[in-house]
């Protein structure tokens, strides 16, 4: 399989990732004057790309623990990295 197939195939999965974090983005902007509601946007993005990662693995049928864990571990620190920004 080629490199652009296989770009082809996970597009529309990539655009949904996509989707999710320029959504967080413009919703953390939005709400500059609320920090609390900025870590709620904080904490849902982190938790809706590990969820991502883990149903876009499982569709592609190459979901290990690994991944699992690679996914908690870089949205953990993007969280911790952004919420100790806010606070």
């Amino acid at each position: 399989m080629s490199k652009a197939t296989r770009i082809t195939k996970h597009l529309p999965h990539y655009i949904s990732l996509l989707g999710i974090l320029v959504t967080g983005v413009l919703a953390f902007g939005y709400f500059s004057y609320d920090k609390a509601f900025q870590a709620s946007v904080v904490i849902a993005v982190a938790a809706s790309y590990v969820t991502w990662g883990i149903v876009h693995h499982s569709i592609h049928r190459d979901l290990h623990l690994s991944v699992v864990i690679e996914y908690f571990a870089f949205a953990l620190l993007g969280a911790v990295l952004v919420l100790a920004l806010i606070f």
